[in-house]
């Protein structure tokens, strides 16, 4: 849009957003200039007593009228705010021809400087240079070159505060646009969260009453048909079990979620110190991020259910391995009394080794898992 039709940013018209230091110097500056204004109408004129309070009623109005203009340039409407100034320009000219050049000047001098200041210039140029001729050539006797600074002089600063608005409105967008952008952030990352909080439950519940439902569905079938006492109570302490591991799990779940687990390496060592396996830790050890560790944590987790339900007995070793840019786990058994059956979906409901894929990738790492030469193998990267 040409500069010659365009407005000034409402943002840039508007003074709400603007400091309270601001808003003071600039309501001081106009009651200054209605001060004197009235002052030289009633002290420094021969005017009769009506004339001096048909002038007095005229300044009002032109404070109205002005008040009025700010107001419709605010909204961006053209012709009634050209209007206005027009009135401004004519009550100049009727406080000249009353012989009230004080107030005929105020107000001469600011419908040429709001002008240029508020509406766009193809509409501000010819306004104030109505104004301004009227000021600069009518009853005045300094000569015309000091009209001609004092003509030069006001269009600068009504052309100043305008690029000065428009400089503050700039500010003003950008910091809304970026009040914005953080807003956005943090509502993403909320829904990041609770995504995330989400799987982690879901993981963790579904593994554990799924396998508990199992264990008391077998227990029912086991009463209906009348087995040993023995073998039913073998089912339900089986359920219990999944139970506690399952609300412990819950719990290490809520732990990392609040930032407060612990180290990746003490787990994994607890983890083998109670299933007799070998830990390896290759690279200079750090902290992980909560996701990172998490997919370590549940990874080493699942593949030792897998050797405990596929393959017991078997010799397992894990090896965890900090690399510039991420971390390794990887695990292996190599084999055991029992057939080897680790396939990636043997645990089912989300929790088994493809969930934990999932996971993986959604961190924008990866996971492998297949038979070895003896046993099988799992191996995890995710960025650290």
């Amino acid at each position: 849009m040409s500069m010659w039709t365009s407005w000034p940013s409402r943002e840039a018209l508007d003074r709400s957003h603007r400091s309270a230091r601001r808003r003071g110097i600039g309501a001081g500056v106009r009651v200054v200039l209605l001060a004197l204004a009235v002052w030289s109408t009633v002290a420094k004129t021969q005017l009769a007593g009506w004339q001096t309070a048909l002038a007095l009623l005229g300044i009002a109005a032109g404070s109205v009228v002005l008040w009025l203009f700010f107001r419709c340039t605010l909204r961006h409407l053209l012709w009634p705010s050209v209007g206005l100034i027009a009135l401004l320009v004519g009550g100049g000219a009727a406080c000249q021809a009353l012989g009230a050049p004080v107030a005929a000047g105020v107000l001469l001098c600011a419908s040429a400087v709001v002008s240029i200041q508020r509406l766009p210039l193809g509409a501000a140029v010819p306004l104030a240079a109505v104004a301004l001729v009227d000021f600069g050539l009518l009853g005045r006797s300094d000569g015309w070159l000091v009209s001609l600074l004092t003509v030069a002089g006001l269009c600068l600063l009504g052309y100043t505060a305008r690029l000065d608005a428009e400089a503050r409105g700039q500010a003003q967008r950008l910091h809304a646009q970026e009040r914005a952008a953080l807003k956005a952030e943090a509502e993403t990352a909320a829904l990041d969260e609770r995504a995330r909080i989400a799987r982690e439950i879901h993981d963790v519940l579904a593994h554990s009453l799924s396998a508990q439902t199992v264990h008391l569905e077998a227990a029912r079938l086991l009463i209906e048909r009348g087995a040993d006492r023995e073998v039913v109570l073998e089912r339900v302490v089986a359920a219990r079990r999944m139970a506690r591991e399952g609300l412990a799990e819950t719990r290490q779940a809520l732990s990392a979620l609040r930032g407060d687990m612990s180290p990746v390496e003490d787990f994994l060592r607890e983890l083998v110190s109670a299933e007799g396996a070998r830990l390896v830790v290759a690279g200079p050890s750090r902290g992980l991020p909560a996701e990172a560790g998490l997919a370590v944590r549940r990874v080493a987790q699942e593949a030792m259910t897998n050797v405990r339900k596929h393959a017991p007995g078997a010799r397992v070793e894990l090896r965890l391995e900090y690399r510039p840019q991420e971390v390794e786990l990887e695990f292996r058994d190599y084999g055991g009394k029992a057939p080897v059956d680790n396939s990636l979906g043997s645990t089912g409901s989300g929790y088994g080794l493809v969930g934990m894929r999932e996971r993986a990738e959604l961190l924008g790492g990866a996971l492998d898992a297949g038979p070895a030469e003896e046993g099988f193998v799992v191996r995890l990267r995710v960025p650290a």
